[in-house]
């Protein structure tokens, strides 16, 4: 016999303009990266180019597929915010969108130790570039906050519904 499922109440505004976020947030640092893979002056001589990133080569194929799978990535959290597209089930879904939430945190922080390491500063060639990097990888830092709540938001409206439970119980 089959048994009622209360719906799932949906995303409050919030939520869902926080997940759109996420997605905005990878956008400056990806653009920023395909300049680089384009040829474009982004502050490293052409032999950091060449020895670092193998740019011209198969650096390029490797800088803008991060920048597309950083991308993709970023439009996931959409998942926990619209109910029409169910790819895993709630449960799943919130134990991976927490996973990625600690990880997310944890690459913030390790980014904040690089930002402020010698060896991070060195291959860019002035403070105009330095600064143009930095403005386009500070959206990056707010994703950890972000994912987080989008992750709570999802969580509590489906433990409402008892498709996902505490950790606790």
């Amino acid at each position: 016999m089959p048994t009622f499922t209360p719906p799932v109440p949906a995303a409050p505004d919030w939520a869902r303009r926080a997940a759109h976020a996420i997605a905005l947030c990878a956008v400056p640092s990806g653009l920023w990266r395909i300049a680089m893979a384009s040829g474009v002056d982004v502050g490293y001589s052409d032999q950091v180019l060449r020895d670092v990133f193998a740019i011209p080569g198969w650096g390029i194929a490797y800088v803008v597929g991060l920048s597309v799978v950083t991308e993709l990535a970023a439009l996931c959290p959409l998942l926990l915010v619209y109910d029409r597209w169910r790819p895993l089930r709630p449960r799943t879904l919130a134990a991976l969108a927490q996973a990625a939430s600690a990880v997310l945190i944890l690459v913030a922080l390790w980014q904040v130790v690089v930002l402020f390491t010698v060896e991070s500063r060195t291959y860019l060639s002035s403070g105009t570039a330095q600064t143009v990097w930095g403005l386009a990888f500070a959206p990056l830092l707010a994703l950890p906050v972000l994912m987080t709540a989008v992750t709570r938001s999802y969580i509590k409206r489906h433990r409402a519904t008892g498709g996902v439970r505490s950790p606790t119980t």
